[in-house]
């Protein structure tokens, strides 16, 4: 690996300068466990590592009334150990504690998968069905993102030269609402999904009937999907085994998998309906407050 210059500016207007100066030969860090493993490997290239752990906006985690403010830089373990956090968005803990080992979670950051926009992405669909935001940053301002628009292909995103994520806002959970995200991976641990599936539910006040649903997928396309017909075939219907097969069916239907060392179209297809029928269950019962 060549020479590469490290820079780690206190704020972000310097950081946005950096980044504006140096176009795409420039490299954020948030936590490096992806883009440094890129770098040493050849698949990108870069003048210079910016790293972001000590700019105040990237490193903040603050739950308040309109929501939770994920900072670009925060690393998992500080979501998943903050009970408030935790039980306020128990998908989210659910995708953040499986990404790689202990040791990984200390660096690895939501902000760095999404940017990342690997396919595999295991806090993306959460973050998609929660109906988060990306908050932008760059030379001509702040621009914001539904999360469903942010990853443009396999390793891309929508980020344009000189601009930089910042944060990650996620709405306050509505009443009578759950999320929950489910993998299916070859090992028992430290592995990437050969399917992934996310589903969050709003139900009413009884908790008999489904007033929305949101279904998103990972590692069954180019980009992670919210499958959009699945979750809108649950909307005004009253949960049951025959509703939720259904979103299952429509969420296989919208997967768009390849077969590789990981696994076939085939079994992406069925690991799809499979962890929808899961996550949605598991969702219900946290929204009726069971679980």
């Amino acid at each position: 690996m060549r020479a590469i210059d490290y820079q780690a500016p206190t704020s972000l207007s310097e950081a946005v300068s950096i980044m504006a100066a140096n176009g795409d030969r420039a490299r954020p860090l948030a936590g490096g466990t992806d883009v440094l493993v890129q770098l040493r490997g050849g698949r990108r290239e870069a003048d210079v590592v910016m790293d972001t752990k000590k700019i105040p906006e990237l490193n903040t985690l603050n739950l308040g009334d309109n929501g939770l403010q994920l900072g670009a830089a925060v690393p998992c373990y500080r979501i998943y150990q903050d009970s408030a956090v935790a039980a306020a968005y128990p998908g989210l803990i659910d995708a953040a504690g499986m990404i790689g080992s202990i040791q990984i979670q200390g660096r690895a950051t939501v902000g760095g998968n999404l940017c990342n926009a690997a396919p595999s992405g295991d806090t993306i669909p959460p973050v998609i069905t929660l109906g988060g935001e990306a908050h932008i940053n760059g030379p001509n301002g702040w621009r914001t993102l539904p999360a469903e628009n942010f990853c443009t292909g396999p390793g891309r995103n929508a980020l344009e030269n000189g601009e930089l994520l910042v944060a990650i806002q996620l709405p306050a959970p509505a009443a009578n609402s759950g999320t929950a995200y489910l993998r299916f991976i070859p090992r028992n641990e430290m592995d990437i999904a050969v399917a992934g599936v996310s589903s969050t539910v709003q139900l009413d006040a009884s908790g008999q009937t489904i007033q929305s649903a949101r279904i998103a997928l990972a590692s069954v396309g180019p980009t992670p999907i919210l499958a959009t017909a699945a979750g809108d075939s649950l909307a005004g219907k009253a949960v049951s085994d025959e509703a939720i097969a259904e979103a299952g069916r429509l969420a296989s239907e919208a997967a768009t998998p390849i077969t590789d060392m990981r696994g076939t179209i085939r079994q992406r297809h069925h690991l799809v309906d499979v962890l929808t029928r899961r996550t949605l269950n598991i969702a219900i019962r946290r929204a009726r407050g069971e679980e």
